[in-house]
């Protein structure tokens, strides 16, 4: 009997994967996010490696990126309940990126209404997405691509249970084409997806360096004390600061050396930033990250 009963468990946790999801607050009371962890996504993580909030807002949740698959989110969705039993209203994508929305796909059996970039709309739904062909099998079970059916061209205003929540498109590319960030100015809080990162270098592969620092400068001035980025678990106002700084000093060293004539090869050897290079995800995305710079430079100066 004792080695049925143990088959059977050895045979559930094949078809499902534990992400271990802890909610960490945020503020005293009502906001706590899961936390990615600083790695790429693979089949030991299974995509965890964004974050994923939630608010308490009255009689229901809003919940700001919902995760990379729908176990994750069906996970943070018991452990939210542990918290406070409630139904999730909105979910809010901050940006296209597969990591931050697949988990709408178990959302959606709830009923939430999900919110997100009008960038959604031309999105094409993809054979396989990048999350799929990185991860286990078992982990990506049952997630669908399941796209917001509310879109935000350039802000959206909810009053949720006489709360209101200000979703703001950037308006012009800066992480990524379709950023938006969320305010909820009662908790000085904003939630700002892949804008902020921390605990790990960005990376400019789908942005524009120019734009993206214009969005940080607006950020910078808002009157909040959290700001919380889509990765990395530094939430005061401080938190903009990594990002910020690597790209504005990424961009004064590359701008330099092009207005000096150099080549592309030689910048990407040249500027090695080495204040950064203990820091997660250099080896990785730091050279791409240079080059990147350099083109869209390039194209600024034609």
């Amino acid at each position: 009997m004792k080695s049925f009963l143990l088959s059977i468990v050895l045979f559930h946790s094949l078809l499902s994967f534990d992400y271990k999801l802890q909610p960490k607050k945020v503020d005293e009371i009502t906001t706590h996010c899961f936390f990615g962890l600083p790695e790429v996504m693979d089949e030991h993580n299974n995509g965890n490696m964004s974050n994923s909030c939630f608010v308490t807002l009255g009689n229901s949740y809003l919940v700001i990126d919902s995760g990379p698959t729908y176990q994750y989110a069906q996970q943070a969705y018991q452990k939210m309940k542990t918290i406070k039993n409630l139904p999730v209203s909105y979910v809010i994508d901050t940006h296209v990126h597969d990591d931050h929305w697949l988990g709408n796909s178990y959302y959606a059996t709830l009923g939430s209404t999900i919110i997100g970039s009008s960038v959604f709309k031309e999105l094409p739904k993809l054979e396989k997405t990048r999350m799929q062909r990185r991860i286990s099998p078992e982990a990506y079970k049952q997630t669908k691509q399941i796209f917001p059916t509310v879109f935000v061209d350039q802000e959206k205003v909810l009053d949720i249970n006489g709360t209101k929540v200000y979703i703001k498109s950037v308006n012009h590319k800066a992480h990524t084409n379709s950023d938006l960030y969320v305010y909820i100015p009662s908790k000085k809080i904003v939630f700002v997806g892949d804008l902020v990162f921390n605990q790990r270098l960005p990376s400019l592969r789908d942005g524009d360096i120019s734009g993206w620092i214009e969005a940080l400068d607006d950020i910078r001035t808002m009157d909040v004390e959290y700001i919380v980025g889509g990765h990395g678990e530094n939430i005061d106002k401080k938190a903009v600061d990594f990002t910020y700084n690597y790209l504005k000093t990424l961009k004064k060293e590359v701008k330099k050396r092009l207005d000096a004539g150099e080549d592309i090869a030689d910048v990407v050897n040249e500027v090695t930033m080495k204040k950064y290079k203990h820091d997660p995800f250099y080896d990785s995305i730091h050279r791409q990250n240079v080059e990147t710079a350099y083109r869209m430079l390039e194209w600024e100066d034609e």
